[in-house]
């Protein structure tokens, strides 16, 4: 199939960059990843969310995706023609950034990751439920969001298709994992009123700058919109998920029992671990880990005068209603204590702090019964207060420091408002980075003062273990061949976790491969990178200057950030803020 014209001259101009003799190797850097940038902006569109600026669905046709494989190959080659020798500091940096960025891209279009558009506990049309936390704030804006609903069909058949040839060659999650997603295409196929569906919410209040008049107006086209091709692309989304996807959908679940499977899994393991490593190296990794943990939640058993072993232990922290809110509210409200609590610390541990602010929010209901327990991010923490037996207090403390501050809802902000990183790495994530703090955010907390108890400290300790275990069971499943049971019960000897989040996390794991190695490397690379700062500086070692440092990166792979903390060694322990002004 032939690239479109516009990636054709695209392609052009870079491989016409060779020639700027003048420019230095810095320019002719930024000028390949500026066009790439904004090329790819173009043909990946925007994800529909929360905030303002106009929004689109991204292109998943076939087309598309042969001009995405096209593209990321051109530009490999003329990475490839630029000597990160020749480069300044900075620009070396952003060279290591983005050569693995754009080898991470390119693997997912030669393996065609996009005929697969279902992972871990989320698929492309779940990811539509932020749509419904949009705020419209003029005209315009309600306009361009009623276009969106007018795209999504177009989006919805394009993926389908892709789907569609997934299934052909056996490339699909396995069939015993894909319950999960009905219960979002349901909700929205049986709608009889567009106000049934999360797409309506936006409407439900528009700002008084707009007349009423218009109000009425823009309200009536959004009804047609959701009833007219929202919901008609929901319900036939469903019948195929129906009557083919799932019947046909691979039994197996390792993923290298897939087309090319061992290749295939090692790219997933690369893309969200950032590094070179195999599968039996990373299963011994979490033996070790799990062995480590295990002792250290021996030591609080014993601590608060249980009087049993572990499992039994688990089994108390399971089933004891002290441990449990009794209503919703009563779950959000201590999310939103621990996050407070959170901010009393924060002069001591962090020098620069993101501007936006976060709310805490329920998750969505047509989507909470499989959703993990909390999500964060720009603007958000979302708490999962469905089947609350399942959502422990004695955890909450850790899953508000990972999901909330100082985790991604910190995080992420800090890097999308540092204007001193080129876009592609202020607004793409990268697991291993952005897991590895979060996680490392929950064991920070032990420093903080923010586990007040041992059944607090007892909690991190558990979601500790649990990334850890992460490790065995993703390389146990996809390399070594566990069970899903065999996967389950690894889990309930190991974590704290409840029966409902056990059962979601391993079908997560099993339908979204390498993902759950990220975590916990990610973290360990952090910690050794601190270690190795604190010894090598000594009295000149501040903790707020060495967060500054490993948060200003923005998302990047494990062995910059290493790279990055070994210059900030050599730079005397400065904080790349310490010249602002204060």
């Amino acid at each position: 199939m032939m690239v479109s014209l516009r990636a054709a001259l695209f392609i052009g101009l870079l491989s016409s960059a060779a020639p700027l003799s003048a420019a230095t190797a810095d320019e002719t850097f930024k000028a390949l990843y500026t066009r790439e940038w904004n090329w790819r902006k173009a043909i990946d569109g925007e994800t529909p969310g929360a905030g303002g600026g106009r929004i689109r669905l991204a292109r998943a046709d076939l087309a598309s995706q042969v001009e995405r494989e096209k593209m990321w190959t051109q530009v490999l080659a003329d990475l490839k023609a630029i000597d990160p020798a020749t480069l300044s500091v900075d620009a070396a940096e952003d060279y290591a950034v983005y050569k693995q960025q754009v080898e991470t891209l390119l693997a997912n279009q030669t393996f065609r990751e996009f005929e697969k558009p279902i992972y871990g506990d989320n698929s492309f049309w779940g990811n539509m439920s932020t749509m419904g936390r949009r705020n419209l704030t003029s005209e315009q804006d309600a306009r361009d969001y009623i276009a969106l609903l007018d795209d999504l069909p177009r989006f919805f058949a394009e993926n389908v298709t892709n789907m569609r040839a997934g299934l052909k060659r056996g490339f699909t999650p396995p069939a015993i994992t894909l319950e999960a997603h009905e219960a979002p295409l349901v909700a929205v196929a049986n709608a009889k009123r567009a106000e049934d569906t999360g797409f309506w919410k936006p409407f439900v209040a528009l700002p008084d700058t707009i007349a009423p008049a218009t109000q009425e107006a823009l309200r009536a086209e959004a009804r047609a919109a959701i009833m007219g091709a929202i919901v008609p692309a929901y319900r036939e989304t469903l019948t195929f998920f129906h009557a083919e996807y799932r019947p046909k959908a691979r039994e197996p679940l390792a993923a290298e029992s897939m087309p090319n499977g061992k290749a295939y899994y090692q790219s997933r393991i690369r893309e969200f671990t950032t590094l070179e490593m195999s599968a039996d190296e990373i299963h011994a990794i979490g033996l070790k880990a799990v062995a480590d943990i295990r002792a250290q939640m021996m030591d609080i058993v014993r601590e608060t005068k249980f009087d049993g072993d572990l499992p039994a232990f688990l089994t108390f922290l399971r089933t004891d209603p002290r441990f449990y809110a009794k209503t919703p509210e009563e779950l959000l409200r201590e999310a939103a204590v621990i996050a407070k609590q959170f901010d009393a610390v924060v002069p001591r541990y962090f020098g620069h702090l993101p501007r936006q602010r976060f709310a805490i929010i329920e998750v969505p209901p047509d989507i909470a019964p499989f959703y993990t327990s909390g999500r964060g991010g720009p603007g958000a923490y979302l708490v999962n207060t469905y089947d609350l037996p399942s959502r422990p207090l004695y955890s909450l403390r850790a899953l508000t420091l990972h999901e909330s501050a100082p985790g991604h809802a910190f995080q992420m902000p800090l890097a999308a408002e540092n204007k001193r990183q080129p876009d592609f790495r202020r607004e793409v994530y990268a697991s291993a980075y952005g897991e590895g703090w979060a996680l490392y955010a929950e064991k920070l907390g032990l420093e903080m003062g923010m586990y007040p108890t041992p059944y607090d400290r007892f909690g991190m300790l558990s979601y500790q273990m649990w990334r850890a275990v992460r490790l065995v069971v993703d390389t146990g499943i996809h390399h070594k061949g566990w069970t899903r049971e065999q996967t389950r019960q690894y889990l309930r000897d190991n974590t704290a976790l409840s029966e409902r989040e056990l059962v979601n996390e391993v079908d997560r794991y099993i339908s979204y491969p390498g993902q759950a190695c990220a975590f916990y490397l990610g973290q360990m690379t952090i910690e050794k990178a601190r270690a190795k700062a604190a010894k090598a500086l000594g009295d000149k070692f501040d903790i707020r200057a060495f967060h500054d440092v490993v948060l200003e990166l923005g998302s990047v792979p494990l062995p910059v950030l290493e790279a990055r903390v070994d210059r900030f060694i050599a730079e005397g322990g400065k904080s790349p803020y310490a010249d602002e002004e204060t």
